[in-house]
């Protein structure tokens, strides 16, 4: 089978199409055609992770010290990117239940990462379900993710109705499934924070007010908010603390020790809390977020589409900050299908 496969870190003309040995599912697993498999942050951390030292990561030095581990420190272990796809199901094992041969799927594969490929397995207890029956391939491609760190970091919000929210990063892979989900599932008020041509996305994701980070800064406009979720941790203690109205939350999708110290200090003292997100991704919630996408609350816009052989080139585009919506890799035209 074809793949995109990176032997060395580096920029995107790192990744090379190869042949590659087409996986055989074991008796608990499930073949996929893999139709459509989006780019992430992740992806293009790790394609050029050599690069990447404990300051500019986005997780405690543990967390960066483990990911050399596994994924390499010199040159890749894990030498297929792509962590979340979409397809067919084409083969089972003995033992399979959930799935039959020809289900449509989407899932999510974690740090194994393999879905730069045409087929991979999955066992059917992972964190995969059946496709929404009103996206397309390349839209539920997108989701999986994004959606459950969201699903999982509005869960540690308690979040009500009618309560303010900011998503400071609203326009990246997990942010925008926040708006969504706040305005369109919990009836919250929305506001997201981006730069200048991600402004009509956000828009679009449901945001009923957007900040223009490049012109404006949020912590400075006098406005408070029950709820800061940020996503990349770009936001001091400080910021947070005059943009939460009392007794609200900063919520961290991403942090470092300092927020990890300052929960652990409020929790003691304050009445404005900080807390670092930790989302345990799971089928049930996939299976969950599936039911809001059919519902019509949850929707996934996408950007771009380049074939497989192109992956350097999306890498690039992905890279230049001009995407609006998500950048998907296809493997197969589904009108032909």
């Amino acid at each position: 089978m074809k793949a995109i496969v990176f032997t060395e870190y580096g920029a995107p003309e790192v990744l090379k199409l190869k042949e590659v040995p087409k996986p055989k599912p074991k008796d608990n697993e499930i073949l996929i055609k893999v139709y459509a498999t989006p780019l992430n942050f992740g992806d293009t951390l790790v394609r050029k992770f050599n690069s990447i030292t404990p300051k500019k990561f986005h997780m405690p030095f543990i967390f960066w010290f483990l990911g050399k581990l596994y994924f390499g420190f010199k040159k890749p272990k894990i030498e297929i990117l792509g962590s979340e796809f979409s397809g067919k199901v084409e083969s089972i094992g003995k033992n399979v239940k959930r799935f039959v041969v020809g289900d449509q799927v989407f899932g999510y594969r974690g740090p194994r990462m393999g879905a730069y490929a045409e087929y991979l397995c999955m066992n059917e207890n992972d964190v995969v379900a059946h496709k929404p029956t009103n996206m397309s391939y390349e839209q539920a491609a997108a989701i999986p993710y994004g959606a459950i760190m969201a699903l999982g970091s509005i869960r540690k919000a308690n979040l009500k109705a009618k309560q303010s929210v900011l998503v400071n990063g609203a326009s990246g892979g997990i942010g925008p499934i926040v708006v969504q989900l706040a305005k369109y599932h919990f009836d919250a008020i929305v506001t997201g924070v981006c730069g200048t041509p991600r402004i009509p996305y956000v828009i679009s994701m449901g945001a009923d007010k957007v900040i223009d980070y490049t012109k404006e800064d949020f912590s400075k406009n006098g406005e408070t908010y029950d709820y800061i979720f940020d996503i990349l941790g770009k936001c001091s203690i400080e910021m947070c603390k005059r943009s939460l109205k009392k007794n609200g939350s900063c919520l961290y999708v991403s942090f470092k020790m300092k927020q990890v110290f300052q929960m652990l200090w409020r929790s003691i003292a304050g009445n404005k809390k900080i807390v670092c997100v930790m989302v345990n991704e799971n089928t049930k919630d996939l299976i969950f977020i599936k039911e809001l996408i059919e519902a019509g609350k949850i929707k996934s816009i996408v950007d771009r589409c380049y074939r497989l052989e192109e992956a350097a080139e999306a890498h690039r585009y992905f890279e230049s900050g001009n995407k609006q919506g998500s950048v998907v890799l296809t493997l197969y035209d589904e009108h032909n299908i």
